[in-house]
């Protein structure tokens, strides 16, 4: 599995799963069309069973959606809001400051 690419990133640490995604059709005995987003339009629509995970619906896991505002170039602005933690990573011979920063259009987790 080395160098693989899922999903727009390479190594260890690319998600192995992303979604939930509508089925829009069964293709064959063990195949089925997805409705992807636009953001992965570079991958082929059309997964085999193995491949899918079944969702378990649950009422706790609702989804916080804010839309962007996106330019017309598909970028948008982030901007620092605050200091969330600060701590100094001792090293042999010199310390490193480490600062986690709450950045705008992210929460707290």
């Amino acid at each position: 599995m080395k160098g693989i690419m899922r999903f727009g990133k390479k190594g260890k640490l690319s998600p192995r799963y992303l979604g939930p995604f509508e089925v829009l059709e069964r293709i064959g005995a063990a195949a089925y069309r997805l409705a992807l987003p636009p953001q992965l339009s570079a991958i082929h629509d059309v997964f085999h069973v193995s491949l899918l995970r079944e969702y378990v619906p649950d009422p706790t896991h609702v989804l916080e959606y804010e839309p962007l505002q996106v330019r017309e170039d598909l970028t948008y602005e982030e901007f620092p809001i605050g200091i969330l933690a600060q701590k100094a990573q001792a090293l042999r011979k010199k310390t490193i400051p480490m600062v986690k920063v709450l950045w705008s259009n992210h929460t707290e987790k």
